[in-house]
This record gives C-alpha cells, structure tokens and sequence, in this order.
C-alpha cells in the first residue's frame, strides 16, 4: 500500500476533527468558490517535499503584496518574506519539525487563521532557486542548452552507445526522409472556418486538423534539426529551415493563434525556439531574426493570456489549457533567454509559478483526477518539456515528489497488459505504452524501473535520442513493483489488484471524487471498472468524439454510461454547469487494504444534488476468493426505482433475474445479486464503429425516504462459490454477515 493508506486517512480525520478550532472561522484565505485556489499546506500533514509550496486565495482588497509568516514549533522568530502573487515557494529545505503558517496583506494586519503542517524525514528535498540565480545558470549554458552532452555527432558514439540507440537514429532518419514529400505545404488557407463559440462538427474538425498538422510540422523540424546535429548531412539542415520557413510564415492572428488554436500557437513558438537553439551556428542572421520574430510575437500572445489578472491561474487553476501553456512558456522562455528581450519577463513569471504546483488535477501524492488517458497525453508532453527544460536549467522536475507519486498512479490504474485507460474522458482508448515508459525512464526509482520492464517496447526515437544517455532508470539496478492497493485521497481514486506483478492480475477501480464531473472527468461517482489479465469485462460504455459533442453530453459524459447508480430510467449525477460541477462531487469516506481484502466506501450524495439524501457504495475486494462484493445504500424524499448499472465489451449472458455472466477472450465474470432487485437490459447510444457494448442493470423500486440497498457480487473466472447473508441479533444492534466462499464480511 503507498504511504497515502488507510491509516493516512484516519490520521488526517482524527487530527482534522482535534485541532478544527486552529481554522474555526471562516478566514479570507479559505475562499468557498469551489473554483478557487485552496489554501495550502494544512492540517498538519506531513509535506511530500521540502520546501513546501504555499497557495492562498486572494484578500479581496487585492494588495499588491502580502507577507507570510512561518512559525517552527517552539520557536519565537518567524520565517517571514513578502511576495506579489497569492503564493509562496521558499528557496531552501526546511529543518525537520512542525510548523505553522499565516498571510496577510502587506499594508494590513487581517492575518489569515493560522495553518499547521510538518516536514519529516519522508519529506524529499526539492529545491529551487530564486529567478536571477536560475537566469543566470541559463544564460552561461552554452547552445543547444537544450540538450545534454551526451548528444553528440554519430561518429563519436562508443560501440555500447551505437548498440542500444542505432536502431532509434536509422528509424527517425528514414521518418525524416519519408516526410520531406509525405507531408503537405502548410498554409492559412487551408483552414477556412472561423472559431466561434459553441463549436459545431466541422469547427471541431478543423481544431484536430490544424493542431495535427502543426504537430506534424514541428516534429519534422525538430528531428531534422537533431538528426542534422548528430550526422551532419544537409539534406536534414535543408529539411530543418523549410519546415521553420513554412511554421513562421503562418499569420499569428490567424487560424493557429492563441484565440483560435492555443496548441498549435504554442507548439510553433515552442519549435522554432527549440530549432534555434539546436540548429544554433547553423542558422543566418536574417531566418534566424524572423523565426525569433515569430516567437516572441505568438509568446507575447500566451503571456498575456497567463498573466491577465496578475497571474490568473494563481487564483483560479482549474483550467486545463492554460496549465499546459505555462509549461510551455517556461520552456520557451528558457531558451529564449539572451535572444528575444521580452523572454525575461516571460520566465520570471511562470517558471517558479509552475514549479510550486505542476498539476492542479491532484494533490501532493499525485494522481490526475482527469483521468490516465489524459494523464497519459501529460505524460507525453511533460517528457518533451521537462527533458530541455531539466538541461537549461538545471532543475530536474522529475525529482520532484509529485512526479514520483504521478508515476506511481500511472502503474496503478494502467499497469503493464492494460488494454484500457481508466475513467474521464478518452478512457476507452488502450494505452500507448511509449509515453509511460518515457516518463518512468526518467526516474530513479525502484517502482519506475518495474514498470519500465513490464511494459516492454521501444520509446519514440525523437525524445529517446534527445535524453541523457544511458536514461536515469538504467541507474536503477533494483526493481520492487507497487503495492497491490492504492488510496489518492486528494482525486478519491483507489487501486485494488490480486497481485499488480502479475500478467494474469485481478484489477479493481473505484472512484468517487471531489472534482466532480468537471473538465474531462465524468458522472462517475461510486463508479467501478473490473479487468482481468488486461482483459476489460466491466467497463465505462461510450467513446470520445469530441469535448463537449452532442454525444457527449447526452451519453458518454452521464451517469447512465458509468458502471454507478442511476434511477427512474437513467437519471443520474448532475453533470451540467461549470463550477457547479465542482461541488456535485463525491468523496471517499473510508479505505482499508489487508492482505486478504481491499475495502473503500463513497459518497456521492452531492453529485445528485437534492434528487437523492443518500448515495453510498461500499465495496470489498475479496482477494482469497478473487470477488468482489458491493453494496448500495439509496435513499430520496420521493419513490424512486433505482438501477444498479453495469456495462460489458460482449453481450452479457442472462441466466436469471439476478445473475449474469460476461465471458470474452477467456475471462469471465460472473454476477449475482444477493439482495432484492431483478436485471434489466438497457439500451445505450451507439458504440465506436466496430465495437460492441451491452448494456443492464440490476433495478429495485425505493419507497420515500426509505433506506433502499443493492447488494451484488462479481465472482470473478465464475468459480459460482457458496454465497449466503446472515443476520445475527435483532433491532438496532443487528449485524449482518456476506460470505462468498471460504471469506466473510460485516455489513454495518
């Protein structure tokens, strides 16, 4: 289990519940717009890294400045320093010890209720400079301050370096030849539509086509550039200035600019800049002022974007877009530095902003509450931002301890054999297992290197020939998997697996989280998947077209396409709305992990709003017997006929009212209602063009404000075992026992 456990949870309740008097009242720090930055650290808990950062609402008054004050237990000199943004990251390590902080406004004495956390022995050393220190390493970094000093000419390379990485340079040579005539000219004209809001179809299309012909584009630039640095013939030079030419010559104020296409005018900024530092020498004076003329006027675009509202992130995070553009404008900024004049105003602002919180979609344990398809795609660009940006700066974001815990949530929810992603949107999509071992490469860590080695395959040759050599992973001679259970408090997301290092392994998710159905996360709380040696017999139904389609929001972004509780024929989680769907969220009440057992409870009671008093799932991963049983506790002003759904990549086998089996590619599960409630099929929007889905549901009729229950085993492989509820003792103080097979549970 990892270190955010059970007995985490518990410990964080039990101090929450004493020491509720430190943040009795309602200060200006703690905002009750969901949309808002939290506060942060608190509640006495221990830090995963050390420093900290610190985040704060805004004081209405909107200083320019505030003052923090950190206080170390038993001491009478506070930490002080004064910022002008609602956050604070201090440039060293902490002594280990307990500590509390507050905020006020520089010019007020309405200090914040004071906040307690700690730094502990299992607080990782993260540390990172002030921005002249980090700007001045930049600028005495010799170009390609992108790259590290292990890429050098072919000729140069050691008989072992030749071994492992020929393969990767023969197949990125032939790719770049292969494009020199495979890929179109690219111009403005090609894409007509103009962008308005809501999007239709054809606006949607447009979108994709143009962020994948600027991908296109840009990677053949950057692989021409680096295939030239390493081989140094001048087909690829040529190959590299055509394609800057034709990137610079798109109208910034056109179909690529930020309004329009925010991905495409990072992406052209982002290559072009990383074209001038490889290419660097090699460039004349004149393409190379036009190219860095087009940086800075698309960088420019994004900049004022991010630093509308003095660093509108800073106060409102949850956008998802933006997040990726400041990582961006970190790198360009990096790069740019000594080159384009506005580059210092550009990284004084965003790289120690985003060094301070990476990710709003998680908390400091990881996770990415979006979901791992999406987690997957920030995988992807993180590799291809933080390797460049790792060698310019010298700050190694994959030291830091949220990337490790984002990792570690990677081999939970899609571990080695998976053929799906995992809840959110995208989550039927199987993983592309290039990215995760990319990432995982980077890191020094006995679980990476695990999941390196169980996901087998090759990394795409133009990030692995542009990473230090030999990867950092390969520093890590001891390999140890992850525990078999897994808890993210802060996205309420647990792990359950009969044994995670094992191809054949039983795997169960759970979700019910706090963020609701925002973003791309869906109705899904007290949601279930159940997957068997990769194999997915109990699945999310639908498939992604596009954000915000029709299809979408009638059928893949609902409750009815969840494996969750719906009612009066498919009524489910209020999903409409935008902050709103912030607070109709759930939570996990409770988690345990035995050796013999995985348990986790959710409420999701919010995400139905005033349709439901009651929404609770309680499930138990018997790992003995290899079930899982789940119980439903529903309740609502009015009568209700409740549905338990479920949905199956095969048709689903009705062998009675309350049992059914799905059976596909030689795993099978078998389910079985033990209380009351008869199956019904469903009918659901159409799948993805050659796939199949089938859809039912266990449906009980609930009376008015009565208690109504499911209770439902997955007999995983239908073993079919003896299965039986028991009650002992009577009235309030009866209990009543499930057992299935040779285990037994208390039902509270």
């Amino acid at each position: 289990m990892n270190r955010y456990s059970h007995r985490i949870l518990r410990a964080a309740l039990i101090t929450a519940t004493l020491f509720a008097g430190i943040e009795a009242r309602a200060d200006w720090a703690q905002s009750a717009d969901p949309l808002v930055i939290q506060p942060a650290p608190r509640d006495y808990q221990i830090q995963a890294q050390n420093p900290p950062g610190f985040t704060w609402a805004r004081h209405a008054t909107g200083p320019a400045q505030y003052e923090i004050e950190i206080l170390a237990q038993g001491s009478t000199t506070p930490i002080r320093a004064i910022v002008d943004r609602n956050w604070y990251l201090p440039t060293k390590a902490m002594a280990h010890g307990n500590y509390t902080w507050r905020v006020r406004p520089a010019t007020s004495s309405d200090w914040s209720a004071q906040r307690p956390f700690s730094i502990t022995s299992r607080s990782t050393v993260f540390e990172v400079p002030d921005n002249a220190t980090l700007r001045s390493r930049i600028l005495a970094k010799a170009r390609p301050r992108s790259l590290p000093g292990t890429v050098t000419p072919f000729s140069t390379w050691s008989t072992a370096k030749k071994t492992d990485l020929e393969a990767y340079s023969s197949r990125l040579t032939n790719e770049v030849k292969l494009q020199i005539t495979a890929l179109p000219v690219l111009s403005d004209d090609r894409w007509p539509l103009v962008i308005t809001s809501p999007l239709t179809a054809a606006m949607a299309a447009q979108q994709t086509d143009i962020r994948q012909r600027i991908n296109e584009a840009s990677r053949q630039l950057e692989a021409a550039a680096l295939i030239y640095r390493i081989k140094r013939e001048k087909i690829f030079l040529d190959e590299a200035l055509r394609k800057g030419d034709q990137l610079a010559s798109l109208n910034p104020k056109g179909p690529t600019s930020y309004v329009n296409q925010d991905q495409a005018t990072r992406q052209i900024a982002l290559s072009l800049i990383k074209a001038v530092d490889i290419l660097a020498g090699d460039l004349d004076a004149t393409r190379k002022a036009k190219w860095l003329s087009t940086v800075a006027v698309r960088s420019n675009e994004i900049y004022a974007n991010l630093a509308g509202d003095n660093g509108r992130l800073d106060q409102y995070p949850f956008d998802s877009h933006a997040n990726t553009s400041l990582v961006f404008m970190v790198l360009i900024s990096s790069l740019s530095l000594g080159d384009i004049p506005e580059a210092q105003k550009w990284f004084d602002f965003s790289f120690r902003a985003y060094a301070n919180s990476p990710s709003p979609w998680s908390g400091p344990e990881g996770g990415y509450a979006n979901g791992t398809a999406y987690a997957e795609y920030t995988a992807g660009y993180l590799v291809a931002l933080w390797d460049p940006l790792s060698q310019a700066t010298g700050v190694n974001f994959y030291a830091k301890p949220w990337t490790l815990g984002f990792l570690d949530f990677a081999t939970q929810f899609t571990p080695p054999g998976s053929n799906k992603h995992s809840f959110g949107d995208g989550s039927e999509q199987k993983p592309d297992t290039r990215v995760f071992r990319a990432f995982a490469s980077r890191l020094v860590s006995p679980r990476a290197a695990w999941y390196v080695k169980g996901l087998g395959g090759i990394e795409d040759s133009l990030s692995l020939l542009q990473a230090p050599y030999p990867l950092p992973v390969a520093h890590t001679t001891f390999l140890s998997p992850p525990s078999n259970s897994a808890y993210y408090p802060s996205i309420g997301w647990a792990a359950m697996h009969s044994d995670i290092a094992s191809p054949g392994r039983t795997s169960v998710y759970f979700k019910s989280s706090p963020y609701g159905s925002f973003n791309h996360s869906h109705g899904d709380q007290n949601a279930f998947l159940l997957s068997v040696a990769g194999q997915p017999l109990i699945t999310k139904a639908g498939w992604y077209d596009w954000y915000g389609s029709p299809y979408w929001k009638d059928w893949y972004h609902q409750s009815k396409s969840q494996n969750t509780i719906t009612f009066d024929g498919g009524v489910g989680q209020l999903v409409d709305g935008y902050r709103e769907t912030l607070q109709r969220n759930g939570r996990i009440t409770g988690f345990a992990a035995q050796p013999t057992y995985d348990f986790a409870e959710g409420d999701a009671q919010l995400a139905y709003g005033a349709q439901l008093t009651q929404a609770k799932r309680q499930l138990w991963y018997l790992r003995n017997q290899n079930a899982v049983v789940i119980r439903d506790k529903l309740s609502s002003a009015v009568a209700r006929k409740y549905e338990f759904n479920m949905h199956a990549p095969i048709a689903f086998t009705v062998e009675d009212a309350k049992n059914v089996k799905i059976a596909i590619n030689g795993q099978s599960v078998c389910v079985r209602s033990l209380g009351a409630g008869a199956w019904e099929k469903r009918i659901g929007a159409a799948p993805k063009p050659g796939t199949i889905e089938d859809h039912g549901a266990f449906v009980l009729a609930g009376s008015p404000n009565v208690l109504t229950e499911f209770l439902v085993v997955l007999d995983v492989g239908c073993k079919r075992p003896a299965m039986s509820v028991t009650t002992t003792g009577t009235g309030t103080s009866a209990t009543r026992t499930v057992t299935v097979g040779s285990q037994s549970i208390t039902l509270n």
